[in-house]
């Protein structure tokens, strides 16, 4: 495999934020080491935003799984572009038939024994063995493993715009829920954390959702609810001082954009998922054992990160930034 004699690259990774945040790296070093390829990256909707006005992707196009008349429109384009490598970085099965419809000469993607479902490798011309840890390093090599071999490890993030209502001088920003409960730290301890936060920083918690949930979350003491999509978030998170999140989407986006913060782990293992930064401080019970699957009650090493913990942390990790210069925005 040798991306110098490509000239179309389509790149397959739908979802979900964290995921596509993780991806950008690799992708970044794939343009820079080989300027004249085209590449074009197949994603849902949703999170289109991420990817705009990204210098390193010279396509974006989207695949809707919820509308198969979209869907299907959007694999006759990529058959159009006649592509002569696809990777899936997502590694499902869906990503996976995407890739080899897309009619590419090359279908790659990770080696089966590390993939989410190993009947993807199937429909795979070609497996990437990884041996890196964390996510980004395992994209890194596969950058590698098609000739680009120097790395370029940036994030570039779209602008996002305002959306919803947010304070207008400082904030803690928090975005409480994730891709499955086992993952998340209970909202009443946001609760808490927004007292101490109003009474020792004096500037508001803001605990950011979806637009789905305005009518779902309980009114909550000292937190500032805001409601937004991902261009939303993404211009919130570039006002926030600091960020306190779990493993989920938000708080990779703050790690990408340089924000300071508090990561509260449990189940899942930082050294694969964390925040891909040294700007944040992890917090992890030492109780905690990992597993990955999508529990629907909090998991009980999640339990143990208590508020006032979090608070000292989230105190170190802005300490540490302002003895540094400042926060980025």
């Amino acid at each position: 495999m040798n991306g110098c004699s490509w000239e179309k690259l389509l790149v397959v990774r739908f979802g979900s934020l964290g995921d596509i945040i993780h991806t950008l790296p690799a992708v970044a070093t794939i343009k820079y080491n080989f300027p004249k390829l085209h590449i074009a990256w197949v994603i849902e909707p949703r999170w289109r935003p991420i990817l705009e006005e990204n210098p390193f992707i010279d396509e974006i196009l989207e695949f809707d799984r919820g509308d198969w008349r979209r869907a299907w429109s959007t694999i006759r384009l990529l058959r159009h572009r006649r592509f002569d490598a696809a990777i899936d970085f997502q590694g499902l099965i869906k990503s996976a038939l995407v890739a080899r419809l897309s009619g590419a000469d090359h279908v790659m993607g990770f080696h089966r024994s590390q993939l989410r479902e190993r009947w993807a490798a199937l429909l795979y011309s070609e497996q990437v063995g990884a041996t890196a840890l964390h996510v980004v390093d395992r994209n890194l090599q596969f950058a590698a493993a098609i000739g680009a071999s120097q790395p370029l490890v940036v994030f570039p993030i779209g602008p996002g715009v305002p959306e919803g209502e947010l304070p207008a001088g400082q904030f803690i920003l928090a975005a409480p829920f994730s891709g499955w409960r086992a993952k998340e730290w209970p909202l009443e301890r946001y609760e808490e954390l927004g007292e101490l936060v109003r009474r020792r920083l004096d500037c508001p918690l803001v605990l950011n959702a979806s637009w789905e949930w305005r009518d779902k979350v309980p009114r909550l003491r000292d937190c500032w609810w805001h409601f937004s999509s991902v261009n939303g978030l993404i211009h919130a998170t570039r006002r926030a001082t600091a960020v306190v999140g779990t493993d989920s989407g938000p708080l990779h986006l703050a790690a990408a954009l340089g924000k300071p913060g508090v990561a509260i782990f449990g189940p899942t293992d930082p050294r694969r998922n964390g925040p891909y930064t040294d700007r944040m401080i992890v917090l992890r019970s030492p109780s905690a054992r990992t597993t990955y699957k999508r529990l629907r009650s909090y998991h009980p090493s999640m339990l143990e990160i208590g508020v006032q913990e979090v608070f000292d942390a989230l105190l170190r990790a802005l300490a540490s930034v302002n003895s540094a210069g400042g926060a980025s925005e």
